[in-house]
């Protein structure tokens, strides 16, 4: 049987604990993008890929947005996030990172980014 890679169910109560618990900055962005308002497209917000929770993700685009603040800029926090884009990139799925500043200062920028990485038509 084929494992499951997507929601896994073990992670779930952590999804929803992060889904209620937004960051300001994945609460502007999701405002957004919920709802299709993004080109007809349907994201999911705290959804995860194996055991990595992304912030949000669009299943017919297989791409994948991140978010992130300050806890990001240690040396060890890179690494990590490295080493979970680059799985989630060998899975077949784009990673766009976006710093939180970047959400509220340049917004359409940061919507302008993400449809170009739209490959689909609707």
């Amino acid at each position: 049987m084929k494992k499951r890679i997507h929601n896994r169910k073990e992670l779930e109560n952590f999804r929803k604990k992060l889904r209620k618990n937004l960051t300001p900055a994945e609460a502007f962005l999701w405002r957004h993008l919920k709802a299709k308002k993004l080109k007809g497209r349907r994201f999911n917000r705290q959804h995860s890929i194996k055991n990595y929770i992304v912030d949000f993700y669009c299943a017919s685009e297989k791409l994948v947005i991140e978010l992130d603040g300050a806890v990001h800029n240690t040396a060890k926090a890179r690494a990590y996030d490295a080493k979970r884009t680059k799985v989630i990139n060998e899975l077949g799925y784009t990673v766009i990172r976006f710093e939180n500043k970047m959400v509220f200062e340049n917004l359409e920028t940061v919507l302008s980014e993400i449809t170009e990485h739209f490959k689909h038509t609707p």
